[in-house]
C-alpha cells in the first residue's frame, strides 16, 4: 500500500464525495416527498390514483436504477427531452427510492390502529387534522428503521452514477485505476468514503430509532 499515493489521490475523491453527497441527497429528499404521497394515495385508495401508483412501484421496485439511469439518459434525449448527468442522477435516485419510500411509508401508515383517526374525528378534527396531527407522528416512530435502511440503500445506488459519466466515487476510482493501475490504494479510498458516508446514517438511524422506541415505551 502506497500511502503517498494515498494522500495525492484523497483531493479527487474529496470532490468525488461531494458530488455523490449532493446528488444522493437531493434524489434522497424528493424520494421522501414522492414516497409520502404514493403511501397517502394508497392507504387511503384515492380512486384511479392508487392504481397508477401501485404501477409505478412495481415498475421502479423491479427494474434495476442501471436500467433507468440509461433510459433517462440516452433515451429521453431520442424523444426531444435533453438531461444532464446530474439532472438524470438525481431523478432516477428520486424515482426508484420513491417506490421503495412508498411501500415503507405504506406499511407504516397500515400499523396505526384504525381507531386512532376515529377517535380524533370524534373529537372533531377534520380528516387532514386527524392524519397530520394522530396518524402521521406514529407512522413516522414505527418506521424509522425501514427508512434508514432505504436512506443507506440508495446512497449505497448512487455507486452506477458513473456509467452516465458523473464524476462520483466509483467514476473516480475505475479512472485513476485505469489510468495509473494503482488498485489496491484507490478500492481502499473507495471503500474508506463509503464508510465514511454510510456509518454515520446508520448510527443517527439506530438512535432515532431507540430514542422513538424509549418515547413510545413512556418510561
Amino acid at each position: 500500500m502506497d500511502w503517498e499515493v494515498i494522500v495525492q489521490y484523497l483531493p479527487l475523491y474529496g470532490e468525488a464525495a461531494k458530488l455523490t453527497l449532493c446528488i444522493g441527497w437531493m434524489g434522497i429528499l424528493f424520494a421522501v416527498g414522492i414516497g409520502l404521497l404514493c403511501a397517502v394515495i394508497t392507504h387511503y385508495r384515492i380512486p384511479l390514483l392508487w392504481q397508477l401508483v401501485r404501477l409505478y412501484v412495481e415498475l421502479f421496485r423491479n427494474t434495476p436504477l442501471l436500467v433507468q439511469l440509461f433510459f433517462l439518459y440516452f433515451g429521453l434525449p431520442k424523444a426531444g427531452i435533453p438531461m444532464t448527468a446530474e439532472t438524470c442522477g438525481t431523478l432516477g435516485l428520486a424515482l426508484l427510492g420513491g417506490s421503495y419510500m412508498a411501500e415503507a411509508f405504506r406499511s407504516s401508515l397500515c400499523a396505526v390502529p384504525v381507531m386512532q383517526t376515529e377517535s380524533a374525528r370524534s373529537l372533531g378534527m377534520t380528516r387532514t387534522q386527524a392524519f397530520v396531527y394522530v396518524v402521521l407522528p406514529q407512522a413516522v416512530s414505527v418506521g424509522v428503521p425501514a427508512f434508514t435502511a432505504n436512506v443507506i440503500f440508495l446512497l449505497k445506488e448512487t455507486s452506477v452514477f458513473s456509467a452516465v459519466s458523473l464524476m462520483d466515487l466509483m467514476f473516480t476510482a475505475k479512472d485513476l485505476i485505469g489510468l495509473y493501475y494503482k488498485t489496491a490504494e484507490s478500492l481502499a479510498l473507495l471503500v474508506a468514503f463509503y464508510l465514511m458516508i454510510l456509518l454515520p446514517v446508520s448510527v443517527l438511524g439506530s438512535l432515532a430509532e431507540r430514542r422513538m422506541r424509549y418515547a413510545g415505551s413512556g418510561d
